[in-house]
This record gives structure tokens, sequence and C-alpha cells, in this order.
């Protein structure tokens, strides 16, 4: 119970949390997208989880993780705050939650491979890109479009689509891209992210 309580605590697992909220709309309508849905979730609420990304997504297609170099990049974060046995399991940990969301394959060796998210996980990528403040084509710049592991311009094919889907609105002229997310958020969070939108 008070496992369930600390994760609750952690991800935000509370449906008066913005993120979680449109999080559970998303799962329930794109099955494909869930292992990308929960990392993103994860990263957003995570920082150690965070802090090992630069690491696996830098890492090239079909290189094997040395598993030292989440190690330091945790290390360098955290510092002397966490003794070895508990590093030993955060990197465990972490490494796992790489492998769940495809980044990474292989139970013991860990290789990376590519990603294929779907136009809503874009989308919701999107989102929380937009929340800490980015806008524009700004938003397919950001960790949260890094992670999908897909260059820009399919990324915005794949944002053009969740606009058909109904889950973002989008608009491109001139080079210059605008994407909000009233479809996703209220009037009061939207208010409450930027002032107005």
């Amino acid at each position: 119970k008070l496992t369930c309580q600390r994760l609750s605590e952690l991800y935000g697992l509370d449906p008066s949390t913005p993120l979680f909220r449109v999080l559970r709309h998303l799962w329930q309508v794109d099955e494909n997208g869930r292992p990308l849905l929960a990392l993103l979730t994860a990263l957003a609420r995570d920082p150690l989880l965070r802090v090992t990304s630069t690491t696996i997504l830098q890492m090239p297609n079909g290189e094997e993780l040395m598993r030292q170099k989440l190690m330091n990049a945790l290390r360098q974060s955290v510092e002397d705050r966490l003794n070895t046995g508990t590093l030993n399991t955060t990197v465990r940990n972490i490494s796992s939650s790489w492998t769940q969301s495809g980044h990474l394959k292989g139970r013991v060796r860990k290789i990376r491979q590519k990603v294929k998210p779907t136009p809503i996980v874009t989308a919701y990528a999107l989102l929380l890109a937009y929340i800490l403040g980015a806008r524009g084509g700004g938003l397919f710049n950001t960790l949260w479009a890094k992670v999908l592991d897909t260059p820009v311009e399919e990324l915005i094919s794949l944002a053009i689509e969740a606009k058909r889907l109904g889950f973002l609105d989008l608009s491109q002229a001139g080079g210059v891209i605008e994407v909000s997310f009233a479809r996703m958020l209220t009037e009061d969070e939207r208010q409450l992210i930027h002032g107005t939108d």
C-alpha cells in the first residue's frame, strides 16, 4: 500500500492532475502507444529517469548500452546522495523503463533500437513541451520530441494526423507552425500554463 502511495505521488496518478487526466484518456484510445505514453509521463515526473535521457537518446541504433554510462549520468546528477546499492538498483530500474518503452531491447545485453511513435503519442509529447513553455516549431525540438526518435518533418506529419484525429490544433503557413491544445486542456489549465492560449 505504501509503495502504491509513493508511486502515485511520484508519477502524479491523480485524475485532478492535468497530465494524468490526459494520459488516462490517451491510454484508452492508443493501445500501441502505451509504452511511449508511459515513458513520456515518467520522464515528466521522474528527474532521475530524465537525467539518463541524453545517454539513451544519443546512442546509435544497434549499440549496446554500457551500464556504466547510466551510472555516470546518475552519479553526476546526484553526486553522493545515493549509495552504491541504491544507485545500482536505480540503474536497473531505469534500464527496464527504457526497455519497456522500446528504446532498448534485450534482457541482459541492452541494445538501442528506434521507437515508432503514433500520432497520439506525438500529440502527448508536444503537449508536454507546450506545458513547459515551448511554442511553434520549438515544440518539435524538445526532449519530449527527441524521445520519439523521429525526424522533425515526420513528427510534423504525425502531428497533422493527430489534428485530423482531434487531439490538437495545428496550422502551418510560410514555414511557421502553430500548435495548441484546446482539445486536451481545459480553459483553466490553459490560462494557468501561460496566461491565455
